[in-house]
């Protein structure tokens, strides 16, 4: 077993990996792996800290967590606009979310990161040619073209940037004042207006609205009380290339603990979860809070393993399972795994994946996913976790704040002919603004009802 050897910051290169690209030219990729090691963290040890305490809250059922962003970043999408938007959006869920609750929410992006993506198949082929596959905009471009395909380490620098800028403008809105709850509850407002159905959107809408009044009658406002303009925002990715993440491992002595600053919160996909390979033998060394994917292939007794191995003190707010199905699988293969785990003792988080299981091609050649399949997945995570007397904890969700068409359904009734009007994802389908918005109020309009 790895977990029985002695761990150190690249002993993970000693063992298999899986999901890596293969680079040609290994002194260049040496020198942006030294380069990468030199630049300033993204992100301190002391904000790291405090996500892990607030996820040990929702490992107690003091708290709900909410995770979402781009399937895969793109250097084309990285602007100014975009970022805004995503933000207002995660706040709009947010408000939703604490009323449904009646608890705080944690806020996590996959996002100032989230540039690397598994592929299924090394290999793409169109026509006659075949070429190395997409792996993210930090690997190689997604133009199928022989140069634009080739994996190059110059990009791992060009990642760090990119979410170096991604993070400072996101602090800058989260503490600026952007997230004002006023400012949030305007924004639920103008949403109201757009849907078909919308007397329990406009319910939760007037009951925030009232606190306000209550508050401001009390003469508590957000220029006497910092918390109603100041939000706490993490982010996160899959930690899939380890020499990134390597580059960017410190050691705090103060804890006697090694931390990785590219992200606050990292997480390891479903083909990368071998307890005897690379990715589980890096992240069992690394003191951040992690998660990883379980899906359908995973059996009670793995799942157990992995724990054992990436959390053998059981600290609570260390682990998030990241539960992903399919909308038709929940009820059949989550329930032993959550037993099983709950059996053990083991203090973790469990979350709802609701896209990757559901993911479908259309009749037009999209790859897409049903908002109602979405849905569906949502409320039996959350009817099993009520049935076997435990917590669901959070959710999952690949979503953009931009206006985009590749997920079908919701209010807005994006059909299979409307997939090609704005469909813009570099990898798989997301959520957009308004689907993610009703979504978060729908999930707030079920946990409300069944807290009565």
């Amino acid at each position: 077993m790895a977990s029985s050897k002695n761990w150190t910051v690249n002993s993970w290169r000693n063992l298999p990996i899986k999901q890596q690209p293969e680079y040609k030219n290994q002194d260049a990729l040496r020198a942006a792996e030294q380069q990468l090691k030199s630049f300033p963290p993204l992100v301190s040890i002391d904000e790291i800290e405090r996500l892990k305490a607030e996820l040990a809250a929702v490992s107690r059922g003091e708290a709900f967590l909410l995770q979402g962003g781009d399937c895969a970043e793109s250097f084309q999408e990285f602007s100014h606009d975009n970022l805004k938007s995503f933000f207002r959006t995660v706040m709009q869920m947010t408000i939703a979310l604490m009323y449904g609750l009646n608890k705080p929410v944690v806020k996590v992006g996959r996002i100032a990161g989230q540039y690397a993506k598994p592929r299924s198949d090394g290999n793409e082929t169109i026509g006659d040619t075949t070429l190395p596959s997409y792996r993210g905009d930090i690997v190689n471009a997604i133009e199928f073209e022989e140069n634009a395909r080739k994996a190059n380490p110059q990009r791992l620098i060009e990642s760090y940037f990119y979410s170096a800028a991604s993070l400072n403008y996101l602090r800058s809105l989260a503490l600026g004042g952007y997230g004002n709850l006023e400012k949030v509850n305007k924004w639920n407002e103008e949403f109201a207006h757009s849907l078909s159905s919308k007397k329990h959107t406009e319910e939760v809408i007037s009951e925030v609205n009232k606190i306000l009044n209550f508050m401001r009658a009390c003469g508590l406002d957000s220029k006497t009380l910092p918390q109603l303009t100041t939000a706490s925002f993490f982010t996160s990715h899959e930690a899939l290339l380890l020499n990134y993440e390597e580059a960017f491992t410190r050691f705090n002595r103060d804890s006697g603990k090694f931390y990785d600053l590219s992200a606050h919160m990292l997480w390891i996909g479903d083909r990368t979860r071998h307890p005897d390979e690379a990715h589980v033998e890096f992240m069992r060394g690394i003191a951040n809070p992690i998660a990883f994917k379980v899906g359908p292939s995973i059996k009670k007794e793995e799942l157990l393993q992995l724990l054992e191995v990436l959390n053998p003190k059981n600290e609570a707010g260390r682990i998030t399972l990241i539960s992903r199905m399919g909308a038709g699988k929940v009820n059949d293969l989550l329930p032993p795994l959550v037993e099983a785990v709950k059996a053990s003792g083991r203090c973790v988080v469990w979350s709802c994946d609701p896209m990757h299981g559901n993911t479908i091609k259309s009749s037009t050649g999209y790859k897409t996913r049903k908002f109602d399949e979405i849905l569906s997945e949502i409320k039996s995570f959350f009817a099993v976790h009520k049935s076997l007397g435990t917590y669901a904890g959070g959710v999952h969700f690949e979503m953009t704040g931009q206006d985009v068409t590749e997920c079908l359904g919701g209010n807005q009734q994006i059909s299979e002919m409307n997939l090609q009007d704005r469909y813009h994802t570099h990898c798989d389908p997301r959520l957009n603004s308004s689907q993610s918005v009703e979504l978060a109020f729908t999930i707030a309009k079920d946990l409300a009802a069944n807290a009565k």
